[in-house]
């Protein structure tokens, strides 16, 4: 940003991952840790939440890590910062429009392009539009295993943040409606914060309970595993 917008002066942001990948284990204890590995071979549909800076991406990421190295993955990003080991990966990233407003292509359009593109899993890197309804139809019709982020603040706000961005793009569907196909769509959230002392820590871990509203069941508290998945889908 520079003067006006930055009243005080130019004003930079960077943002910076490492370049070697960071584990699981940088996230949570080992039996959690060992839970979200189970979580992805499972195929398990897992929307990552928490605030800005808490660490969605650099988590996503490590997830993303954890799937088959002989899968297909599409990564769909505003900016392109995930880095997948995998020998089979295809990486497309949005585009601002032109000055004369044209040229422009959003996580939607990606989202319709990658469908064709025979993909085993989706990497989306943050849902924060139009692209939630897209999503949640791919999510719908068989593409399992697949991963994205979204800010909120605890495991059922990122469903309910979901359905609002569902609802509005289309705005005729009936409240339980979105409510059911979120709560199909997405099978299990993981909840990450930063700490006081900068450490990015997975606060929960909670399976999606299926049915007419929106409601989770904890599978993890702090460092511990509480129950096991599968439970909660009905």
């Amino acid at each position: 940003m520079v003067e006006p917008v930055a009243v005080d002066g130019p004003c930079l942001t960077i943002r910076r991952f490492s370049t070697r990948p960071i584990p699981l284990e940088a996230f949570a204890a080992p039996p959690v840790a060992a839970l979200l590995c189970e979580l992805v071979a499972r195929r398990c549909n897992l929307l990552v939440s928490g605030a800005t800076s808490a660490g969605k991406t650099t988590l996503l990421n490590a997830l993303a890590g954890e799937v088959e190295p002989d899968a297909r993955l599409i990564t769909l990003e505003d900016v392109a910062e995930l880095r997948l080991p995998h020998p089979h990966v295809v990486r497309l990233e949005t585009r601002e429009a032109t000055p004369d407003g044209v040229g422009e292509v959003t996580l939607a359009h990606l989202l319709r392009t990658a469908l064709r593109m025979r993909p085993d899993r989706l990497v989306v890197g943050e849902i924060r539009g139009s692209e939630a309804v897209h999503l949640l139809q791919a999510l719908n019709t068989g593409h399992d295993g697949s991963l994205a982020t979204v800010h909120a603040n605890s495991a059922l706000d990122a469903l309910e943040r979901l359905a609002s961005l569902v609802l509005h793009e289309v705005r005729n569907w009936p409240l339980p409606a979105v409510h059911q196909h979120v709560g199909r769509a997405i099978d299990v959230v993981v909840h990450v914060v930063r700490g006081k002392d900068g450490a990015r820590r997975v606060a929960e871990v909670a399976e999606v309970v299926t049915g007419a509203a929106l409601w989770v069941r904890p599978l993890s508290s702090g460092d511990e595993v509480i129950d096991s998945v599968g439970r909660g889908r009905r």
